[in-house]
């Protein structure tokens, strides 16, 4: 947790100077998971590999036979899914609001096939189109250059007043909640405010 903690502080110490920098983390780690890389602290991930779980674990082989038996869910099916999953919830790390932007590279040719790549999120495959799969290293790079040449623009406000929302409107989604009407003692709590100084 230590050693984890400190090449964080470091990572983030080295993008706040503009020097910039690149964290590696492990899928189904840590890091993968529970901590967001959003501006200017994740701009790109690159995922090799499929994270498969380790099949051979009790717990996973007790779960898949259970899925099977119950469900009729197929082994195959269940970890193709979960591993998927996995990857979205890696690269999803870069993406953190509507003004962010990020690369998500699969790097793995496995995500060609249509059978891996149709369970991956809308959100995902929203961008994914032909032209950006199996590219070649050159290929790939120029497609980057010009992504972040085109995102590192001045955000149009304009534009992006028209895709967020006023605060009336926002308030007229979560309208205030119903008054309780219930008399005090007849059950439930009661809330009282205390104005001692």
């Amino acid at each position: 947790v230590v050693e984890t903690t400190l090449a964080l502080d470091n990572y983030r110490r080295a993008c706040d100077s503009g020097r910039g920098a690149v964290f590696l983390s492990v899928a189904r780690g840590k890091v993968s998971e529970g901590i967001n890389f959003d501006r200017h602290y994740g701009r790109a991930v690159i995922m090799f590999g499929v994270p498969f779980q380790y099949t051979l674990s009790h717990v996973l082989r007790a779960r898949l036979e259970y899925l099977q038996t119950h469900y009729q869910i197929r082994e195959q099916d269940f970890l193709n899914f979960d591993a998927l999953r996995q990857a979205s919830q890696c690269v999803g790390r870069v993406i953190r609001s509507k003004t962010d932007y990020g690369l998500m590279i699969f790097a793995d040719s496995r995500y060609n096939r249509h059978d891996k790549r149709s369970k991956l999120p809308k959100w995902i495959l929203q961008f994914l189109h032909d032209q950006y799969l199996n590219l070649s290293t050159d290929m790939a790079l120029q497609h980057v250059k010009h992504f972040l040449r085109l995102m590192a623009q001045p955000i149009d406000q304009v534009a992006l007043q028209s895709v967020l929302l006023t605060l009336e409107e926002v308030n007229m989604m979560n309208p205030l909640p119903i008054q309780d009407t219930s008399v005090p003692g007849e059950g439930g709590a009661m809330v009282t405010e205390s104005t001692e100084v």
